[in-house]
C-alpha cells in the first residue's frame, strides 16, 4: 500500500496546511491532521465549517488552493487515480439511478469500479444481507424513502471493498431505528480493518462510534482527541457540551 512514509508510520491520511478558497471565502484554513490506519475518525462541525470541502479535496473532487495531503502515501493532487482506487465515498446527496433497483445500482457501481461479474455478485449479496436490505434491494429506487436511499448510498460506497471509507452525513433522513442499525453497520467496518472518516451533525453518533474526533469551525481545527479525553478536558458529560463550550453554539444550529 502506498509509496510514502505516511503509510509506513501508521498514519494512512496525512494532511498538511490544507487551504481551500472560493473567491473571497476561505472554506478550509490551514488544516493539518493525521488519521491512523484502521481508525474510526469523527469529523464534527456545523454547516459551513469546511467538513465536506475537506473530504472533497481528499477524494480528488476539488483542488486545494494551498497545502498537501497524502492517502496511503499517495499525493491527492499528483496521484489522484491511485487514491481513488483505495477509497469509497458516501456523499451527502444520494447518487443513484431512480429507475434501477437497488441491486442493479449496486451492480452498476461495482462494474464502474472495474470489478468482475462474479465478484460483484458475491459482494452485493454480502452487503445487502449485512444491512438487512435484501427485500428493499429488489425494488426500484425511485420509491425509496430518504433513509433507504442513504442506506443504499452507503452500500454503494462499500461495493468495491475499499480500504478507506469517507461517510459524509451517512444517517441524514433516517428514523431512529434505521440510524441505530446503521451505526452497527458502520461500527463493523472497523472490525474489517477499514479506516473510516465520518462527518455528522448527530454528535451522539460521533461519540458512540469514533476512536478520535476532530472539531472544526470556520475551516480551522479547534479540538482533537478521543471523545473521553475531550469531555474530561472540558469537564463535560458529552461531546455536545464540549462543542458548545469551545464554539459558543450547538452543533445543530448550522442546520
Amino acid at each position: 500500500m502506498g509509496n510514502g512514509s505516511a503509510a509506513q508510520n501508521g498514519n494512512v491520511i496525512v494532511i498538511k496546511d490544507l487551504v481551500k478558497q472560493f473567491d473571497d471565502i476561505t472554506a478550509v484554513n490551514g488544516l493539518s491532521l493525521e488519521i491512523r490506519k484502521g481508525e474510526m475518525f469523527g469529523f464534527l462541525g456545523p454547516n459551513g465549517a469546511g467538513k465536506t470541502t475537506t473530504i472533497s479535496m481528499l477524494c480528488g473532487l476539488l483542488e486545494p488552493t494551498r497545502g498537501t495531503a497524502q492517502i496511503a502515501g499517495y499525493d491527492i493532487g499528483r496521484e489522484t487515480q491511485k487514491v481513488k482506487g483505495l477509497i469509497g465515498v458516501c456523499p451527502q446527496q444520494a447518487a443513484v439511478f431512480p429507475f434501477l433497483t437497488g441491486l442493479e445500482n449496486l451492480r452498476l457501481f461495482g462494474s464502474l469500479h472495474g470489478m468482475e461479474t462474479p465478484a460483484i455478485k458475491q459482494r452485493v449479496e454480502t452487503l445487502v444481507n449485512q444491512a438487512g436490505f435484501a427485500d428493499a434491494a429488489k425494488r426500484k429506487t425511485k420509491g425509496y424513502s430518504g433513509g433507504m436511499m442513504r442506506q443504499l448510498n452507503l452500500m454503494i460506497a462499500l461495493v468495491s471493498d475499499p480500504e478507506i471509507v469517507f461517510l459524509d452525513e451517512p444517517t441524514v433522513g433516517m428514523d431512529a431505528r434505521a440510524r441505530r442499525r446503521t451505526w452497527e453497520y458502520i461500527g463493523a467496518l472497523k472490525d474489517q480493518g477499514k479506516t473510516v472518516i465520518l462527518t455528522t451533525h448527530y454528535i451522539e453518533e460521533a461519540q458512540a462510534l469514533s476512536d478520535r474526533v476532530a472539531i472544526i469551525d470556520y475551516g480551522e481545527l479547534i479540538a482533537l482527541g478521543t471523545p473521553e479525553a475531550l469531555m474530561e478536558e472540558h469537564e463535560a458529560n458529552d461531546l455536545e457540551t464540549v462543542f458548545l463550550n469551545i464554539t459558543g453554539r450547538r452543533i445543530m444550529e448550522g442546520l
